[in-house]
């Protein structure tokens, strides 16, 4: 079990870790910070690079983490939360990916969500640490405070379309 969920934690770590890396650096893809501040801007969010900074650095902080396994909890809230916003954007499109759809965050959420349900298994930082155990309500506290950040984040950042916009078919 522990080793399938140090891969587990890995694939997802890593792969929402590089997810922030593209949003703030021109490294795997991505478009540099003004690039990350244009998307930003195009799905309709304030703050400019700012947001693009703080998504950014919630992707790499929280992937990181989940990654090696330490503060699980922790960096289950902050994947779910980023991931939250990211279904947020995607939610017009429906479910399916191919559709620009919010397939893949929901994924990211669910797998973030499980992994604070399980713990990080014995090959990571918080069980050399001697962190682990953690309580199992700690997976109900990561996914209700991930849910409500990035709920809030889409609440408090997002403009509105403008009427004439909302309009259009």
């Amino acid at each position: 079990m522990d080793t399938g969920i140090l891969i587990l934690r890995l694939l997802v770590g890593l792969l929402v870790a590089g997810h922030g890396v593209q949003k703030i650096s021109s490294h795997l893809g991505g478009r540099g910070l003004e690039g990350g501040t244009e998307e930003f801007r195009a799905d309709g969010f304030r703050g400019g690079a700012l947001t693009a900074l703080a998504a950014g650095g919630g992707q790499i902080g929280s992937g990181l983490l989940l990654a090696t396994g330490f503060l699980a909890p922790l960096a289950a809230t902050g994947a779910i939360g980023v991931m939250t916003v990211a279904l947020t954007v995607k939610w017009r499109h429906g479910l399916w990916v191919q559709n620009d759809g919010y397939e893949y965050p929901l994924v990211l959420i669910g797998t973030a969500a499980a992994l604070a349900a399980t713990g990080p298994g014995a090959w990571s930082l918080d069980s050399a640490l001697g962190f682990t155990p953690y309580p199992s309500w700690w997976a109900a506290i990561a996914l209700v405070v991930g849910l409500g950040s990035g709920l809030l984040t889409r609440l408090v950042l997002h403009r509105p379309p403008p009427a004439s916009a909302e309009r259009e078919p």
